[in-house]
């Protein structure tokens, strides 16, 4: 019989290992637990919610709520048993996350064909086709071999990321396109600020709450390039004035006028829909990025595709290394999955599971691989870990900024768009299920 390895039973793991046995595959499952524990796990069973118990919005008009929407309807565990242990989160989809995971352990190990193997792993054999999905702790052994042998140096180990918001949510009556002195093209997006309103942005700023550390994080060294901005903030009223909210060569043309501070936006992605904040990592917490961000003018109303981030995140360079099937280029049976890819968040990790536990139990099957469109979430994230954005590759939440544009204007704002988009990817989607 066909067989293949996955090691890590975390979300992406656990979703990878099931759809291989559900196609007939056997599955031999490789865990540390309980032998040996993460600084963030503290539970033997598998698929550990550790930051929270919130899987984020539960509607179709949301990237992950898409994208959950995709999972349910494809058959993903990690979904059945999101709803089998839900609790009341209002539009959310929260979960009892003990029950969770014994839900979610009890299923791996009383498949017939899935084989639970208790031990770390260090390496991957030369043959047979194999599933790393270890997570963004991965051991030390482990990502010391992931470094030798497939990423170089390339593989990172802290995760600084500033926000990103949707460019169509960008006011631009206030921000205006230039590049300092008028040097290139006119590719930042520039939010100028009075003194008034640098004054009240920056007490709020450094003011802000920050997230609490976890302990694996708290001896990151953070280099001067990614000191967090509030950090920088602190050192001195005009630090930011001299850093990268320097107001100088940068002139809306609109009316001449000059600022005593200005925030720029880099475009993150070829079509414009995307821009990050430039020089906005952050620690601090999500809805003080939120309240503090949106007082930079033409960020008022910003709908803010992902936040910034701070933390220990092992994962490679996949846009160099992985395809859409979440496979090797180079090695076409070694696959990755969860966070070591470049997704974000546990809906996320969880699709890249189904798509690399699918793909490489097809391999095994010698079928070949099914890529999901980009015009679905599933299939969008896959297509942004293996050909990423513009400029440096970082790790991405689903948001419906990495989704292919409509090829019409949509009357009604974000909301009729993303219905739209959720049409689509549904119609899509049940048209390849139709197929199976």
């Amino acid at each position: 019989m066909s067989h293949i390895n996955v090691y890590g039973a975390g979300l992406a793991g656990c979703e990878a290992a099931w759809q291989a046995a559900q196609m007939g595959v056997e599955v031999t499952l490789y865990e540390m637990k309980p032998k040996k524990m993460t600084p963030a796990h503290h539970r033997e069973g598998f698929a550990e919610l550790v930051c929270s118990n919130s899987l984020r919005s539960d509607r179709v008009t949301n990237a992950v709520g898409l994208l959950k929407e995709e999972l349910s309807r494809m058959g993903s565990l990690i979904m059945e048993a999101a709803r089998a242990t839900q609790v009341p989160a209002g539009s959310a989809l929260a979960v009892d996350r003990d029950k969770f995971s014994a839900y979610i352990t009890e299923k791996i190990r009383n498949h017939p064909l899935i084989t639970v193997v208790e031990e770390e792993v260090s390496s991957v054999p030369d043959e047979g086709i194999t599933v790393v999905a270890t997570g963004p702790l991965t051991s030390d052994p482990m990502a010391e071999w992931i470094r030798e042998h497939v990423a170089g140096e390339g593989l990172h180990f802290f995760d600084a990321v500033a926000p990103i918001v949707d460019a169509e949510s960008i006011n631009m009556d206030v921000a205006f396109f230039a590049s300092r002195y008028n040097k290139g093209d006119a590719d930042y997006i520039n939010c100028p600020m009075t003194k008034e309103q640098y004054d009240a942005f920056y007490n709020a700023l450094i003011t802000a709450e920050e997230a609490e550390l976890k302990d694996f994080d708290k001896d990151l060294k953070v280099f001067e390039g990614c000191m967090p901005v509030e950090v920088m903030a602190k050192r001195g009223y005009d630090t930011l004035r001299y850093g990268p909210l320097k107001p100088v060569g940068l002139v809306d043309d609109r009316t001449g006028a000059k600022s005593f501070a200005v925030v720029q936006l880099r475009r993150e992605d070829e079509e414009g829909s995307m821009y990050n904040l430039v020089g906005f990592q952050t620690h601090l917490t999500f809805p003080a990025q939120k309240r503090v961000f949106s007082m930079i003018p033409g960020l008022e109303n910003a709908d803010f595709l992902r936040y910034g981030v701070m933390h220990r995140n092992t994962y490679l360079p996949s846009p160099d290394l992985l395809g859409a099937d979440y496979a090797m280029r180079t090695r076409p049976d070694l696959f990755f999955a969860g966070q070591m890819t470049g997704v974000e968040g546990y809906i996320e990790s969880t699709g890249s599971g189904f798509v690399a536990g699918l793909n490489a139990a097809r391999r095994a099957l010698g079928l070949a691989p099914v890529i999901f469109s980009e015009i679905t979430m599933i299939g969008a994230m896959a297509h942004y870990v293996s050909h990423g954005g513009l400029g440096e590759f970082v790790p991405m939440n689903a948001n419906f900024g990495i989704v292919p544009s409509l090829d019409h204007r949509v009357k009604g704002g974000k909301l009729a768009r993303y219905e739209l988009y959720a049409e689509r990817s549904l119609a899509w989607m049940d048209e390849y299920l139709g197929k199976k």
